[in-house]
């Protein structure tokens, strides 16, 4: 990569005179070519999958904390902040390099960069074998069952919406307990140390007593 191309793709937009000089413009990019070398890869990849179900799978592959991950593997924030920015505090450096959105951002950033610099064909394999424990992560671990019970719902034209029915515990050890409540009526219950995991318990609840209707 050029060093004036590497130069803007490291460069946070507080560092930079003008934002347009930082990399947010090579990470718009980046955006667009990653979405599109995981989805050319889910379509092939997997043919007897769902529009929605392969939707799902790239959207949790894509997600800032995914490429945060990525970004982590091949120590981009190592290079953040070493392209003839000038004078930078270590600490500030040290703590943006670590930031989860702003190694999603550099990820995305140095992905726009090689596009423009060797095209989609040259570098898509790599982005493939780049997020390959993503995508096995997707489809074997990460199942997100408030939007499978959301898309579910949707097709009969009911809506949930989710009630904390307990907070217990001190802040470090909290344990909530959420409800699915569909169209007035409790449908599922779940309990986690955080509303999201009580949530996505309670949907899991919620999709299983739907399932026989199906």
């Amino acid at each position: 990569m050029p060093p004036d191309r590497a130069a803007t793709a490291f460069t946070h937009a507080s560092w930079a005179s003008d934002r347009i000089e930082s990399y947010e413009r090579l990470e718009f990019l980046g955006d667009s070519v990653l979405e599109l070398a995981i989805a050319h890869e889910l379509y092939d990849r997997y043919p007897g999958f769902s529009e929605g179900r392969l939707a799902k799978i790239r959207s949790h592959v894509v997600s800032r904390a995914s490429c945060a991950v990525v970004a982590r593997e091949l120590d981009l924030g190592r290079r953040l902040g070493k392209h003839g920015i000038g004078d930078l505090q270590a600490e500030e450096i040290e703590r943006l390099s670590k930031n989860r959105n702003v190694l999603a951002a550099l990820l995305e950033a140095v992905l726009g960069a090689l596009f423009l610099e060797h095209g989609f064909a040259a570098i898509e394999e790599a982005i493939i074998n780049a997020f390959a424990s993503r995508i096995e992560y997707a489809l074997t671990t990460y199942v997100d069952h408030k939007t499978e019970l959301q898309e579910a719902l949707a097709r009969s034209g009911k809506q949930v919406s989710y009630v904390v029915l307990s907070a217990e515990g001190p802040p470090h050890e909290r344990h909530f307990t959420c409800a699915a409540v569909v169209n007035g009526e409790q449908f599922g219950v779940g309990n986690g140390g955080s509303k999201k995991a009580a949530e996505q318990e309670a949907a899991r609840e919620a999709l299983a007593k739907l399932e026989p209707s199906k």
